[in-house]
């Protein structure tokens, strides 16, 4: 990528804010899913599977929205090279605010597919969004700090994540019953707020001036990107990550429900939620930090009194009391040593952060009672830097073919789509607590990935990308 105009430092704060209340607004909306999926299991009586929908068709759009991009650029060239990075980010926020609004007839209507068709365009605007603003953070400033800028708006994106499932089941569980009970009309002023949030988050945008920028990379045709195994295998990483992650989180709630389990009620398990999410944001500070260039010995001085920090935020969040979340502290404490021990190589932490989640699903499916969910509380943190780390392996020593297989890489979130869906029919079968294999076997795969980029793939802090062949 090329700037068309300098980027001085000052100029670029302004434009790093916005972007950053947008990262936020983006993970609140998201991570709102995991509410509606047993918000609307129970008003039309609908099994797991079908209540999986949700994300069916919200992952769903991920995959259509960036099919058809990569097809209109192949053909077209890049849209976004076109039109700019300011118009591209204003479409997608305005396409967003258009899905809120849907969520107005779907609730007066109380008809499903409606609350479908809505969630479906949300998640297209949010698609032009994944291709549009994490690229544009990247280019607002130097390049040697393009990977912190990033890592500070994805760290909101996380926060926005946390607070949605206490917020926002406040706000559909608490402040707009209708005559004291859920119903579907309880999701038309949230969403109608979100929507006006969006909706002036634009109008920010549009007058906060930007910097502009332009590529003169030449465009490659064919799928020349697909050669490299590492991004062929890195493409189902991003599918089973996506899936896992999004399986997890929606179907906690239900799980935490089961009489077995904690049987709680839906108005108490949103604040349980926020610590799984919440434990994404406090292990993307840490990564943030651990894969920085300062010594070891101030990357542990700083991880811990970030943990710390963090966790005080989370504990001020949720509704919950030091006793029912001191539990959480133990998991980041393992999750410190895990990243001390992967010593800032992308493979090998991803490996073990892959191997911990495989231990902690486990532990939660052969347990009960608390001892069932608070090892799958733990999973969010070892969550955090999957994603960076395997778009990072995949699309290493791609050369001139990075843009082509970045995008094949978000087609890859359709897993946040078909993995859930799967999850919820295998819940229907067998059972909640023995769906949760189904994301273990989706970390197997990514600690396999990761051992095969051990062995072939070196990724340095200070030297470029080595590919051993």
């Amino acid at each position: 990528m090329e700037i068309s105009t300098p980027v001085k430092k000052n100029s670029s704060i302004i434009p790093l804010i916005t972007m950053t209340l947008l990262f936020f607004m983006w993970g609140f909306i998201t991570c709102m899913n995991d509410i509606l999926i047993p918000h609307l299991k129970v008003l039309f009586s609908l099994t797991f599977l079908q209540s999986m929908l949700v994300q069916f068709a919200f992952f769903g759009a991920y995959f259509i929205g960036s099919l058809i991009y990569f097809l209109v650029s192949y053909y077209k060239g890049d849209p976004i090279n076109k039109v700019g990075y300011k118009k591209g980010i204003i479409s997608g926020v305005i396409l967003s605010a258009v899905g809120c609004c849907l969520f107005y007839p779907a609730a007066s209507l109380s008809v499903y597919g409606v609350f479908l068709a809505a969630l479906f365009v949300l998640g297209l605007g949010f698609t032009i969004l994944q291709i549009t603003a994490n690229a544009y953070v990247t280019l607002l400033g130097p390049e040697e700090s393009a990977s912190s800028r990033l890592n500070l708006t994805q760290a909101f994106n996380s926060f926005g994540t946390t607070i949605a499932p206490v917020l926002g089941g406040h706000l559909i569980y608490t402040l707009f019953l209708v005559d004291g009970k859920v119903t579907a009309d309880s999701t038309r002023i949230p969403y109608l707020i979100f929507a006006g949030i969006l909706i002036a988050l634009a109008i920010i945008i549009s007058r906060v001036k930007l910097p502009s920028f332009s590529s003169e990379e030449s465009e490659e045709r064919g799928l020349g990107a697909l050669k490299f195994p590492q991004l062929k295998m890195g493409i189902f990483g991003i599918f089973c990550y996506v899936g896992a992650e999004v399986g997890i989180g929606s179907l906690l709630i239900s799980f935490m429900a089961q009489e077995d389990i904690m049987n709680l009620p839906e108005v108490l398990s949103k604040n349980y939620l926020a610590l799984y999410w919440g434990g994404a944001m406090i292990g993307r500070f840490l990564g943030a930090i651990s894969l920085s260039g300062l010594a070891q010995g101030r990357k542990l001085i700083y991880m811990i009194l970030a943990a710390a920090a963090v966790y005080l935020l989370v504990f001020s969040i949720v509704d919950l009391t030091f006793a029912q979340t001191s539990f959480f502290i133990i998991f980041i404490v393992l999750n410190i040593v895990a990243f001390v021990i992967g010593k800032s190589a992308p493979a090998r932490t991803l490996v073990l952060f892959a191997g911990v989640n495989i231990v902690l699903l486990l532990l939660s499916v052969f347990s009960k009672g608390s001892m069932a969910l608070y090892p799958i509380l733990g999973i969010g943190l070892f969550n955090s830097i999957m994603f960076s780390n395997i778009y990072t392996l995949a699309i290493s020593g791609l050369g001139k073919y990075v843009s082509q297989g970045s995008s094949l890489l978000v087609m890859a979130i359709l897993g946040g789509a078909l993995v859930p869906l799967i999850q919820g029919g295998l819940a229907d079968s067998v059972g909640i607590q023995n769906s949760f294999f189904l994301p273990a076997a989706c970390y197997a795969y990514i600690l396999i990935f990761g051992l095969y980029c051990m062995k072939r793939i070196q990724v340095s802090l200070d030297k470029p990308v080595r590919v051993n062949h």
